[in-house]
C-alpha cells in the first residue's frame, strides 16, 4: 500500500470524511492532496525543508506554512508562497528550523497559536469511532480530546515530535497521533537501508569494523534502528549490539521493528547523546555513526566516541556530502543540471559534511584509516527517501524548468533508467593499542 492508501483506509477506520493534517514532510500527504484533496480539511506544513508546491495547488487557501526565519525551511516555503497565491506563511522570527529541529517544544506557544487559529476557521469531521488507540493499515494512532479531527504526522527528527502541543490542541480538536514504519522519518530512514547500495556501503563499514565473535558494538545515533537490525541478521548472537538516540519516538519505533523481525533480543536500544556517550572509558570494541555528525558538534562526538572504544577498537563514520555532486539520470539543459548536482546544504554549525571528516577522524587519535567516499543509489521514484530527495530539488524550479524537469525524468523512466546517486564521506580506523 502506498502511504495515500494507508492513510485513506485510517481515515475510513475511523470514520472520518475530511481532516485536518499537520507534518513536517509533505511527501506523506502529497498524494492525499493531489488526488483526494476533498479528505483535507486544513494543512499545515511545520518547518518543512523539502517541499514540492505542486501538490497543493489546488488548496492554497486551505495551507498554512509554518517556517524558521533562516535556512532550509524559510526557502522552501517563501518560493511555495510565491508559487501559491492565497496560502499563508508564518515564521518563527529568531529561528531556524534544520531538519533536527524540536520546533514544537521549542516555540510551542507560537505553533498552537497559529494552528488553532488557522485550523480553526476550517471545517473537518468529528471521527465516528470510539476507539482512543490502535494500528490500522499499517499506522498507528493514539487519540485525545474532541471535536474536529486533527491528524498528526510524524516529524522527521524532532525529538519531542507533537507531544508538547498536544494538550493544549487536544482542547479544540480530536487529535490524532500517528506512527508506525510507514510515515516521516522512519518510512525514509527504513526506505534508505532498503537501497542495495546503502547496505553495500553499511557492508564495507561492517567489512573494516571487522568485529570477532563476542566483541561489543555500539551504534551512536541509531534512528530507527534500521541498520542495526541488518547487523543482527548478518551477526546474529555473536556479537551484543548497543544502539542508542538521542530521540525517543525513533527509539520506541526502532525496538518495534526489531520485535517484529524477531531481533529484539539481539539488540539492546537505550537513550543517548553522541557528545556525551554514557558508557564508561573503553566500553565497546567496534563503534559506528551513520549520518550523525552532520548534526552535532563533530569532533567532541569523534572524541566521546574514542573514550568509550577499548584499545585496539575500531571506529567507523559515515556522513553525507555537501561537497560533492550529486547526480540524477535524466538528460535536462545545462542550467537546470547544474541546480540539480548540488546537495541539499543541510549541515548543523559544528557538524561534518564533507571530506574534512578523514582530517577530523586522524586529529581525533584514528590510526590506519581506511577512507572511501561513496555513492548511494535510489531507484525507487515512489519510495519516500527519493521523494525527500527530489522535493529539494523541484521546489527550487521554476514553471518552464519544472516542465522540462517531468519531461527527462518520463523519457529515464520509459527506458526503465530513472535513478539517482548522492555521495557519502565514510572512514573506518583503529584506537591505538597503547
Amino acid at each position: 500500500m502506498t502511504p495515500t492508501e494507508r492513510l485513506l483506509a485510517l481515515w475510513d477506520h475511523l470514520g472520518i470524511g475530511a481532516a485536518h493534517v499537520a507534518t513536517q514532510m509533505p511527501g506523506d500527504i502529497a498524494g492525499l492532496a493531489a488526488g483526494f484533496g476533498e479528505r483535507l480539511a486544513g494543512v499545515v506544513l511545520c518547518v518543512p525543508t523539502r517541499l514540492d508546491p505542486l501538490a497543493f495547488e489546488a488548496m492554497p487557501d486551505r495551507l498554512l506554512m509554518i517556517c524558521g526565519d533562516g535556512g532550509l525551511t524559510a526557502d522552501v516555503t517563501a518560493r511555495a508562497e510565491a508559487r501559491l497565491p492565497g496560502s499563508r506563511r508564518m515564521v518563527l522570527a529568531g529561528y531556524d528550523a534544520p531538519g533536527w529541529a524540536d520546533v514544537v517544544a521549542d516555540r510551542t506557544d507560537e505553533i498552537v497559536q497559529a494552528m488553532s487559529g488557522f485550523l480553526g476557521k476550517l471545517q473537518a469531521d468529528v471521527p465516528k469511532s470510539p476507539a482512543r488507540e490502535g494500528s490500522h493499515a499499517g499506522i498507528s494512532y493514539c487519540i485525545e480530546g474532541a471535536g474536529p479531527a486533527l491528524m498528526l504526522l510524524p516529524f522527521f527528527l524532532a525529538p519531542s515530535q507533537w507531544s508538547p502541543a498536544v494538550e493544549r490542541l487536544a482542547r479544540q480538536f480530536t487529535v490524532i497521533t500517528l506512527g508506525g514504519a510507514h510515515l516521516g522519518g522512519v518510512a525514509t530512514l527504513e526506505d534508505r537501508a532498503r537501497a542495495p547500495t546503502y547496505q553495500a556501503m553499511f557492508r564495507t563499514l561492517v567489512d573494516l569494523l571487522a568485529p570477532k565473535p563476542g566483541e561489543t558494538i555500539l551504534d551512536v545515533g541509531c534512528g530507527a534502528g534500521s541498520l542495526d537490525r541488518l547487523l543482527a541478521a548478518r551477526l546474529g548472537k555473536a556479537n551484543p549490539i548497543t544502539a542508542i538516540d538521542t530521540n525517543g519516538f525513533l527509539l520506541r519505533e526502532a525496538e518495534a521493528l526489531a520485535k517484529a523481525d524477531g531481533l529484539d533480543g539481539l539488540i539492546r536500544f537505550t537513550p543517548g547523546n553522541a557528545e556525551a556517550l554514557p558508557f564508561a572509558d573503553a566500553s565497546f570494541d567496534c563503534i559506528f555513526s551513520v549520518t550523525v555528525l552532520e548534526e552535532c558538534d563533530a569532533d567532541r562526538a569523534l572524541a566521546e566516541m574514542m573514550r568509550v572504544a577499548r584499545p585496539g577498537g575500531r571506529i567507523g563514520v559515515i556522513v553525507r556530502s555537501i561537497d560533492l555532486p550529486q547526480w540524477w539520470s535524466v538528460d535536462v539543459p545545462e542550467a537546470l543540471r547544474q541546480r540539480a548536482v548540488t546537495p541539499p546544504q543541510s549541515v548543523g554549525a559544528k557538524g561534518v559534511a564533507d571530506a574534512s571528516l578523514y582530517r577530523r577522524a586522524r586529529q581525533a587519535g584514528l590510526r590506519d584509516l581506511t577512507c572511501f567516499p561513496a555513492l548511494v543509489t535510489l531507484d525507487r521514484p515512489e519510495g519516500p527517501i527519493w521523494r525527500y530527495r527530489e522535493d529539494h530539488l523541484t521546489a527550487q524550479l521554476s514553471a518552464a524548468e519544472l516542465i522540462a524537469w517531468q519531461a527527462a525524468r518520463e523519457v529515464a523512466g520509459g527506458q526503465g533508467l530513472l535513478f539517482m546517486a548522492h555521495p557519502m564521506h565514510c572512514a573506518v580506523g583503529h584506537k591505538p593499542a597503547k
